[in-house]
């Protein structure tokens, strides 16, 4: 069902050469990007005109308008399951918690008597998100980028997702429900590229946004990319991914839950397993087949998942070489089932989001942790970190000197810029001192 790397034995390599050896699915965002090109340049042209063409050409509806009207909103939340509704605004409230402490304060330093730099955060303006369509339905991912956009402060949000033919041309009622709890009311039935070209260009119905968030599938990828300089955005969002680093006292039915909790996600879902103990190997490959009989998606998505280049069991000969190798993965997702996996987990460096233990599974991160589930892949997390409240907010400096605080500094700034060979920067001190240079 699922492959096996072994890198016991010989030292192991180091950097690119170790995460070379590693699976990755196959995520061609360059090839994406020609074609997507044309579309995000159609909407930019014709606006709202395109968004309704491509309705009918990707989703199969035929849609009048692309907003959703309030009372779709309104009619959503008031039919949502009880019981979703109330797990929503579970996820909601913690998710608040830990998103509204993220929050930085403005700050000023004294750099010299009468001179000072204060650092002033500011939120974007305006922010696009996107929840995807599809295989399934994300109401938590509805959640993971409103709430931290809320916490920053942004003034206008957005949010699309693709129209539904079995929902008469709107988004899937979950997500429009979850967009009136939280009280976003400005939604868009517009999916992938296009909805990130809407958000860029805006259109006749969608103001432009300053930055799009959220993940989707590589043609959303590859528009973040087209566009990425024009607006901000989060990331290139590649499949889900998990790493798991485990050794002989993890639960092989846990461990096997987990991988397959990942793998039911997309067919390039990649699931990796990284232990120093065979027989935990093993029990693992023994407990996967059951759990999967046991499940939906299988066809579709988990075996597909499993069996693809991107999943193995890596085994490694000491959970030390273990840790060298999930750093060098940087999972989104990385759950560490040892027997010091608080200790281990103080120690890594490379991951979207760490789970803790045998019970801190990657799904309680999914919905109801707390944490951000909106996090790198791809071994981006090697420089790049999950959405936060610090995604949406800009931090400005402020510089205020008083004539005393700049007359004590000037000939330092006209030494350095005449060694630049830009003396009108110095000039612009020495203006305002007459022309005569302090200090000299």
């Amino acid at each position: 069902m699922i492959s096996r790397i072994d890198l016991r034995g010989d030292a192991l390599p180091e950097g690119t050469a170790l995460r070379d050896l590693l699976p990755r699915a196959d995520f061609d965002v360059a090839a994406a990007l020609e074609k997507v090109r044309p579309i995000c340049e159609d909407v930019h042209h014709r606006g709202d005109a395109a968004l309704i063409d491509y309705a009918q050409r990707f989703d199969g509806v035929a849609l009048e308008q692309v907003r959703v009207p309030a009372e779709a909103l309104d009619r959503a939340l008031r039919e949502l399951d009880p019981e979703v509704r109330a797990a929503l605004e579970e996820s909601v409230r913690r998710a608040r918690i830990v998103h509204r402490a993220q929050r930085r304060k403005d700050h000023t330093t004294q750099v010299v008597p009468g001179g000072t730099v204060t650092e002033k955060w500011v939120p974007v303006d305006r922010v696009g998100l996107y929840a995807p369509g599809g295989r399934s339905v994300y109401p938590s991912s509805v959640v993971m980028n409103v709430v931290p956009a809320q916490e920053a402060g942004v003034p206008s949000l957005a949010l699309a997702s693709p129209a539904q033919r079995e929902f008469g041309g709107l988004p899937h009622p979950t997500i429009l429900a979850a967009c009136a709890l939280l009280g976003v009311d400005e939604v868009y039935a517009v999916g992938g590229a296009t909805a990130v070209a809407m958000f860029a260009h805006g259109t006749e119905s969608c103001a432009p946004a300053n930055m799009v968030t959220g993940p989707g599938n590589i043609w959303v990828a590859a528009a973040k990319r087209y566009f990425t300089g024009r607006i901000g955005i989060d990331a290139e969002a590649g499949p889900t991914e998990i790493a798991i680093l485990a050794d002989a006292t993890a639960d092989p039915a846990h461990v096997a839950a987990d991988l397959i909790s990942q793998a039911e996600h997309d067919p390039l879902a990649a699931a990796v397993l990284v232990t120093d103990s065979e027989e935990l190997a093993a029990a693992v490959e023994r407990e996967l087949e059951p759990q999967i009989a046991a499940t939906r998606h299988v066809e579709d998505r988990i075996k597909p998942a499993l069996t693809g280049r991107q999943s193995a069991i890596v085994l490694v000969s000491s959970v030390e070489d273990g840790l060298k190798v999930v750093d060098a993965y940087g999972a989104e997702h990385l759950e560490i089932q040892t027997a010091d996996a608080a200790a281990l987990a103080d120690r890594v460096r490379n991951a979207g989001a760490v789970f803790v233990g045998p019970f801190s599974p990657v799904s309680l991160g999914d919905y109801a942790a707390g944490s951000n589930h909106v996090l790198p892949t791809g071994g981006c997390a090697c420089h790049s970190s999950g959405l936060s409240v610090q995604s949406f907010l800009r931090g400005i400096h402020v510089v205020d000197y008083s004539r005393d605080a700049l007359a004590e500094v000037t000939h330092h700034v006209v030494t350095l810029a005449e060694a630049e060979d830009l003396p009108a920067h110095g000039a612009a001190l020495k203006a305002r001192f007459g022309w005569e240079v302090p200090g000299r």
